[in-house]
């Protein structure tokens, strides 16, 4: 790949990284790269802590999603793709 290539394939990668969406987690927004989210991620996003109590489990829904699947449920090992607005909700189920 020549130097130039190389420039333009990194400038493309940083505008890529800087492709953030605004979805709303539990009323409050933030910021995430375009693309997927994992039920995790999501999770996460409302209970900090989640990575440190994997034995709790969550229910998550998500509504507003893309046109076809607009709304749904995400489970454990799970993914959605996001779009502008995107709304999850994030309850606690329980002990797993």
């Amino acid at each position: 790949m020549s130097k130039e290539n190389a420039e333009k394939s990194n400038q493309q990668e940083s505008v890529d990284a800087k492709k953030l969406i605004t979805i709303v987690v539990e009323g409050t927004p933030h910021e995430w790269p375009k693309g997927d989210i994992s039920y995790s991620d999501v999770v996460t996003l409302e209970v900090p802590n989640y990575p440190q109590h994997p034995e709790i489990t969550y229910s998550v829904t998500y509504k507003r999603g893309h046109g076809n699947k607009p709304e749904g449920i995400l489970v454990p090992g799970a993914s959605v793709k996001i779009k502008k607005g995107m709304v999850f909700n994030v309850s606690e189920t329980g002990q797993s």
